[in-house]
């Protein structure tokens, strides 16, 4: 049935944040970011970006501006969520129909931000003191959300060093002789479902675990009144005591890589020895757990020891876990082996989100970059997390930006609506449907009248 104005019923797609808006899928091929509503879509439900206008200051005093904070906010991160890494790209991205209905306000009848102003917006407004610390405390707060929406009964925590290589005389880089480039040495933190909780940016000649507690205090004590099993995994680099001693007083249970020494070595002596017999083509695993205190620790800790026996290798591979969990030593290394997701999903941070390029010249700013990524990073993992249908729920970061965001539309506008009519490749009408659909359901009920 058509209605008062000639419009068909029900022929398009709705998003909230905007009901002047209209998504219809005819199979147009144009190139475009089409698919950055999506993600807008989730960010109004959850209130991200709002959270994020509420907290930032702008150093801005004049009554002439041309884009709110908020504004410029936004086209920063959605501009990353998209694949453009810098503000290169913001003259014409602020003419891209999409990004300007993302970014909203008055990009919608004009256009958004261009270079220059988004420029000033990273390398100014963004790196004061206050601006700076909101913007590492967003990732939290951000997570806090969406927590809200997630059943969990326990929290598992990756602690991690990167690399992000430059190629120019950045303040703040040095050469890294365990990477063998010229770099910086961010630190990560990501919990279970690959949000990443906290960044902080690092000069590269640092030791891997240098300034562990300030990223990893305002994680802990964001979560101290929960009632959550909370655990910890981290390679070699943080085998420190003051880290055995500060997770133990936070209730962490942790699983972390111990390096090898003659005394380790001394407890699994009974399994380096060659078994006798024929070697058999496939990897023998065995198993140790011991009581061992080094000379800096306080006390003794619990060690878990794995030795394997590989086909046509000569020696075992050693490795040993400090740990206070109680459960079975393989369980134990199974645990401990998860944390490769977290280097998985840094791998999908440089990748997809490219938070390794900070060009910019002060350390400051670069550091405003790397939050910016983070943010990026966590919109996206959100969307894949909380969204996406069963079919495609195991897309990587990169799938998802070459796949949802980059959907062609035309947009033909209407007296009433402005119409995106997309192009149906990767993603059909109906798998988009779905993930409108699965964020609606996120959306809070509106509260029924007495």
């Amino acid at each position: 049935m058509s209605g008062a104005t000639g419009e068909a019923e029900g022929t398009g797609l709705r998003v909230a944040f905007d009901r002047r808006l209209k998504l219809e899928f005819h199979g147009a091929t144009v190139t475009s970011d089409a698919g950055l509503l999506a993600f807008r879509e989730l960010d109004d439900t959850l209130g991200l970006t709002a959270l994020a206008a509420e907290l930032l200051h702008d150093p801005r005093t004049g009554k002439n501006g041309r884009h709110t904070l908020l504004a410029q906010f936004r086209q920063a991160v959605f501009g990353r969520v998209a694949g453009y890494e810098d503000v290169n790209d913001a003259d014409r991205l602020g003419r891209d129909p999409a990004m300007r209905w993302v970014v909203g306000g008055r990009a919608v009848t004009d256009h958004a931000a261009s270079t220059s102003q988004m420029g000033r917006f990273e390398t100014d407004a963004m790196t004061s003191p206050a601006n700076l610390t909101t913007l590492a405390d967003l990732c939290g707060e951000w997570i806090g959300r969406v927590q809200a929406r997630r059943a969990r009964t326990r929290l598992v925590l990756d602690i991690d060093g990167s690399v992000s290589p430059t190629y120019g005389t950045q303040e703040g880089t040095a050469y890294n002789g365990h990477f063998a480039c010229t770099c910086y040495h961010p630190l990560f933190v990501f919990n279970q479902d690959g949000d990443l909780e906290r960044c902080a940016l690092r000069p590269g000649n640092v030791h891997s675990a240098h300034g562990w507690r300030d990223v990893l205090d305002p994680v802990v004590a964001r979560y101290r009144a929960r009632a959550l099993r909370r655990l910890l995994r981290a390679d070699a680099a943080f085998a420190l005591p003051e880290v055995y001693e500060y997770l133990e007083a936070a209730g962490f249970r942790y699983a972390i890589r111990l390096p090898a020494n003659q005394v380790l070595q001394t407890h699994v002596a009974h399994l380096l020895q060659r078994p006798v017999g024929r070697p058999p083509h496939y990897v023998r695993r065995f198993y140790a757990s011991f009581r061992y205190r080094a000379q800096s620790w306080d006390r003794a800790r619990r060690v878990v020891a794995k030795v394997e026996w590989h086909p046509g290798e000569l020696y075992p591979r050693v490795g040993f876990i400090v740990t206070n969990l109680r459960r079975a030593a393989k369980k134990v290394v199974a645990f401990y082996n998860g944390r490769g997701t977290a280097e998985q999903w840094i791998k999908e941070g440089k990748h997809a989100v490219k938070w390794t390029r900070l060009s910019c010249t002060t350390f400051r700013a670069n550091a405003v970059r790397l939050q910016l990524h983070a943010l990026a990073y966590n919109l996206a993992n959100f969307l894949r997390t909380l969204a996406l249908p069963t079919v495609i729920a195991d897309w990587s970061l990169t799938s998802l930006r070459e796949k949802v965001v980059k959907i062609g539309a035309k947009v033909v506008a209407h007296g009433r609506y402005l119409v995106f009519q997309m192009a149906e490749v990767a993603v059909p009408r109906e798998l988009f449907e779905d993930i409108l659909a699965r964020i609606a359901r996120l959306r809070p009920l509106d509260p029924v009248p007495c």
